[in-house]
């Protein structure tokens, strides 16, 4: 099996591919990341380790030499990604003064991204709405923008969220384009023309807000959302695990301080219950659910909790593939496309799963660039082609959405 660990000795992390063809591989991966409190990157769990997995690990700084060693002695070869980790993190922090206009090419922070959706939907009042559907647990605003040609009637609709994940940092800054290019081409290009005409798209730029400032302010790698469990000390739930789709079964912790924690009940966080019942409120109008994530290049669709698969299994695949295609046309760049459990893993409780559940057929999850040189830390300079060739796989999936309504 191929085992990508990262390392931080000090300032200092590294990835190391190495391959295991022992069949006690939970046992060193127990030894290895339980034992030595590690972050994983990928995939988010002991749990979900597999011969033939991918993992990429955070390993802390003390431990170093001892994971070395365990790696040595068992004849695993392993390559260093990324040398110097907190130089990458510390290249992706604001340099200074924010520059007039709104960039699209860098991580821009909450504050930068709310001030962004006001003066967004103010210039451009027939073609874009702000909604504020509710607050974090932290009291800031989840805000949806709805892109769309003003209609005296009713029109079918997407749902698309960015930012699950507080260390995603590439899925905001994709739904950002998103955005930007629907406002500029519209009257340009016909295909985001005829789409903004006879559909709407509500986007949310980041959905994990409370996470998301976190991880610019405090840690980077925080993944989960900033609620406070009840008899415990451990904050947070994973908002991608909370949602009532075979929940807390399998790819998924019932223990506070896990990354995966599934939340005490189904929509037990604020901001998942607040989608989801805007969605439910919706449901007759939107006939799609795009859910943007990183990273593996990964194009997904139910189902995650259970290995059998979908009802439209053969269209959603179909679709995806073509989407898929798309996107490698403009740079190259290689997806992966097929239901979550077979694709990369058995999780419980995600959004696409729930959403395809309660009658949104064309449910999908991107899983962004990379595929784990850089993993979380993908570096701005790839925001604008990742965006440019991601864009062209949703508006894919939206005009077989559109051409497909009736």
């Amino acid at each position: 099996m191929y085992f990508g660990i990262t390392f931080s000795p000090l300032n200092v992390e590294s990835f190391i591919r190495s391959l295991w063809s022992s069949n006690s591989i939970h046992k060193r991966c127990h030894r290895l990341c339980c034992h030595l409190q590690v972050d994983f990157w990928r995939p988010h769990s002991e749990d979900q380790v597999t011969i033939g997995s991918v993992v990429d690990i955070q390993i802390p700084a003390r431990y170093l030499n001892l994971v070395y060693t365990t790696l040595d002695q068992s004849a695993m070869e392993y390559e260093i990604f990324i040398e110097d980790v907190q130089s990458a993190v510390d290249g992706q922090a604001d340099s200074g003064a924010s520059p007039r206009a709104h960039s699209y090419t860098k991580y821009n922070t909450w504050s930068e991204i709310e001030a962004w959706i006001d003066s967004t939907a103010s210039a451009n009042p027939t073609l874009v709405s702000k909604q504020v559907i509710g607050n974090t647990f932290e009291g800031r605003p989840l805000i949806l923008l709805k892109i769309g040609k003003s209609s005296t009637s009713t029109k079918p609709a997407i749902f698309m969220d960015c930012g699950f994940h507080a260390r995603e940092w590439i899925a905001p800054a994709f739904c950002q384009w998103f955005v930007k290019e629907a406002v500029e081409t519209y009257g340009s290009d016909t295909e985001m023309t005829s789409l903004l005409n006879d559909m709407d798209v509500y986007v949310m730029p980041v959905f994990n807000v409370d996470g998301y400032v976190f991880s610019h302010t405090n840690n980077r790698m925080w993944r989960k959302t900033r609620s406070k469990i009840s008899g415990t000390s451990c904050i947070g739930t994973d908002p991608n695990r909370n949602f009532d789709a075979g929940w807390c079964t399998i790819g998924a912790s019932s223990d506070p301080c896990s990354d995966t924690f599934c939340g005490k009940t189904p929509e037990s966080e604020i901001e998942t219950k607040t989608v989801a019942d805007f969605i439910r409120r919706n449901k007759s109008t939107i006939k799609a659910y795009i859910t943007v994530h990183s990273y593996s290049q990964l194009l997904l669709f139910p189902y995650s909790y259970t290995f059998n698969l979908a009802a439209h299994h053969s269209e959603l695949l179909t679709v995806a593939q073509g989407a898929s295609a798309a996107l490698t046309s403009l740079y190259g760049t290689r997806y992966t496309s097929g239901p979550g459990a077979a694709t990369i893993y058995p999780a419980a409780g995600g959004s696409d799963d729930w959403a395809y559940d309660l009658g949104i057929k064309y449910s999908y999850t991107f899983e962004l660039r990379d595929t784990g040189f850089y993993g979380f830390l993908l570096p701005e300079s790839q925001i604008k082609p990742t965006c440019e060739e991601t864009m062209l796989a949703v508006k894919y999936i939206a005009t077989h959405v559109k051409n497909n309504l009736y």
